[in-house]
């Protein structure tokens, strides 16, 4: 078993209605979970965010979302408070298949850094211990599906990539925001990295 599928937020804020609705974000569910039953192992991370995380809009005077700003770590948009700990919005989708899953890793949970990738915060440095977990379980191949497709899909992939795995994104199982031409972005850096786009 080297293969293991990692979806990616699939929670009630990132879905349509949702504090940060991504279109057609709950569209994909079914499909997520008919690739769960063929997968050899299925990871799937959580945006759990404290309330008043750095991240937020709310957290900056005169700042709305979708504006960037620097933290010490580098440039950071920020975000709608969504995905706040203990939340209705930081749940999964009820129609996700969590029973399938052989771990479910949180993220964003330090409240002065954010977090897109299911490996690293982003300061790019710190680990969130899933390469750990996967290196420990012989897992070399990674698919990934999920939202949102131009950051935290995109993110996970790139560092699986740097990683060394064989990785994959599921384009028909992934959406995403597209914010100042994100999703083309995304879409280059993926193929410079030689990330399967399939």
């Amino acid at each position: 078993m080297t293969h293991a599928l990692i979806v990616i937020d699939m929670q009630n804020d990132f879905c349509p209605g949702g504090a940060l609705a991504v279109a057609g974000g709950d569209g994909i569910v079914a499909g997520i979970n008919a690739e769960m039953a063929r997968a050899g192992a299925v990871i799937l991370t959580q945006d759990w965010h404290p309330a008043g995380h750095s991240s937020f809009a709310s957290q900056h005077q005169g700042r709305a979302p979708m504006d960037t700003v620097l933290l010490p770590y580098g440039a950071q948009v920020l975000w709608p408070d969504h995905c706040v700990q203990g939340s209705l919005g930081a749940e999964f989708h009820a129609d996700l298949n969590t029973d399938r899953a052989d771990m479910i890793l949180r993220k964003g949970f330090r409240p002065d850094i954010d977090s897109y990738s299911a490996f690293f915060e982003n300061d790019q440095i710190t680990p969130t211990g899933l390469d750990g977990y996967l290196r420990t379980r012989g897992i070399t191949e990674l698919d990934f599906a999920g939202l949102a497709k131009d950051f935290c899909v995109a993110w996970s992939a790139l560092d699986a990539a740097r990683l060394g795995y064989k990785v994959r994104v599921l384009r028909e199982l992934c959406r995403g925001i597209d914010i100042n031409g994100s999703m083309a972005r995304a879409y280059e850096d993926l193929r410079a990295a030689s990330v399967g786009l399939v």
